[in-house]
């Protein structure tokens, strides 16, 4: 039987193609408002794979304009009461459900306090929505399951539309418009060699580097909710300094390498990492030691990265249930968490 992570996955080229044909006025409107506050630096608000989406839009945004982007911890606001200056500034908040309150009570700071605020959210109307100045609707539908697919690649997607809009940066608009139909490609990729080679391994990392870092966080995230798997993610350079003291014999360690100016400095560590007896896989042509999984080129530094999700969705939902655990419904988890 299917499960409703498996066709949450197949679902996401069309979830794609659907935010970007149904938002186009909110992303103009945020974009127009991104062009005329020009702000000095951003901020971001999120959780859980919220927050690795965020990563992955600081990294396209700092890349693109040389605007300094940083997380905000949302406590900041619930717990805390802490005013933050952001008269210059402009944030950007994602929230799936619209309704986790340090979110929104971040969000709603971050709006009196001068900011020029953006909502991307699967909820309309909601808390969230009412926080901000623009709210955009990343028109994923219902997910069923726990593990977020759908709703985290439509929020980079909307993210990425409102840069191009922002900067009127073409080829990335163009870029854009055309991840539905790689996203096609990227979801019937079969990553079997690497549940072929995991066997009893209960630990492993995940490195990257610039946004293929936050796919990489994306996928320890997923590792740990669906399968019950210890996987944290790390820069490919700060694996380095210190955690590779644990890469021991058969360790393994999956490199995430977009094509981008950090694909070979990626290749390099991933490899050396296989010379030295690591389990090691790579998303990339130019390794030599590791093993290649398959991926999809876009043709575009930043959006590449984003495809590398995909493939890793459809092999963690079969590596879950080939461990005998239920992907739609991970042990302790439940779908919106509200934290204050």
């Amino acid at each position: 039987m299917q499960t409703n992570m498996r066709r949450e996955i197949d679902e996401i080229p069309e979830a794609a193609a659907r935010v970007l044909d149904r938002s186009g006025e909110v992303i103009r409107k945020a974009g127009a408002a991104l062009r005329e506050k020009n702000p000095a630096f951003l901020v971001t608000i999120a959780r859980g794979s919220s927050d690795h989406a965020a990563l992955f839009l600081k990294y396209a945004i700092e890349l693109s304009t040389g605007r300094p982007v940083a997380s905000l911890g949302p406590s900041l606001a619930s717990i805390y009461g802490a005013k933050i200056e952001l008269a210059g500034a402009a944030s950007i908040a994602i929230s799936q459900s619209g309704k986790s309150p340090d979110i929104v009570a971040m969000a709603d700071a971050a709006t009196k306090a001068g900011a020029v605020t953006i909502a991307l959210t699967n909820t309309l109307p909601s808390p969230i929505a009412e926080a901000s100045i623009h709210a955009l609707d990343i028109q994923a539908g219902p997910e069923i399951a726990v593990a977020a697919t759908k709703s985290y690649v439509n929020s980079i997607v909307a993210g990425l539309a409102i840069l191009a809009e922002w900067t009127g940066d073409e080829a990335l608009r163009a870029a854009v418009q055309a991840l539905p139909g790689h996203f096609e490609k990227a979801v019937k990729l079969d990553w079997q060699v690497l549940a072929d080679n995991l066997g009893e391994a209960e630990s492993l990392y995940m490195l990257g580097r610039g946004p293929a870092l936050a796919i990489a966080s994306e996928a320890a995230l997923k590792f740990k909710e669906t399968s019950g798997m210890h996987a944290e993610a790390y820069s490919a350079a700060e694996v380095l300094h210190g955690p590779v003291a644990l890469v021991e014999r058969r360790f393994p360690v999956i490199g995430l390498a977009a094509r981008d100016a950090a694909e070979s400095s990626v290749v390099d560590i991933v490899d050396g990492l296989g010379a030295k007896g690591a389990l090691a896989f790579g998303t990339s042509a130019k390794l030599k030691t590791a093993t290649q999984l398959p991926f999809v080129a876009t043709g575009h530094p930043i959006t590449d990265a984003l495809t590398l999700i995909l493939p890793f969705y459809g092999f963690v939902e079969a590596w879950s249930r080939s461990r005998g655990l239920n992907p739609d419904a991970p042990v302790a988890l439940k779908k919106v968490t509200e934290t204050r």
